[in-house]
């Protein structure tokens, strides 16, 4: 029986493996036990980071509303209200926006809300 030499496909697995983990610090970008390791994790994170990015931005949407808002007199939760009672569809992704680069545009907004 011919024997099996599995040393090109280990290789080929370790390579690919440590290819992962260039720009990882110390010994986790060369040495394929902590590489592996450091990979399992760094993914992990990334799977729940990518969910928590989300939840952050929204976040700091919703801090940069509001601090425009107290500059009109209003409270974020009373101008969120507003917007929906005046049926004005825009989401807070908008509204930050507009608060960083268009105030005059916001600022007209709020007093739409206010009437």
């Amino acid at each position: 029986m011919v024997r099996v030499k599995r040393g090109a496909t280990a290789h080929k697995r370790r390579k690919k493996v440590l290819k992962h983990t260039k720009g990882f610090r110390w010994g986790r970008k060369s040495k394929y036990k902590s590489a592996k390791e450091a990979l399992l994790h760094a993914w992990t994170y990334s799977y729940r980071d990518r969910r928590t990015k989300k939840r952050e931005f929204r976040k700091l949407w919703q801090i940069q509303i509001n601090a425009a808002c107290r500059k009109q007199d209003i409270s974020y939760s009373r101008f969120i209200h507003g917007l929906k009672e005046k049926k004005i569809e825009l989401d807070r992704k908008i509204l930050s926006e507009l608060v960083k680069n268009n105030g005059k545009i916001f600022e007209k907004i709020v007093e739409k809300v206010k009437e």
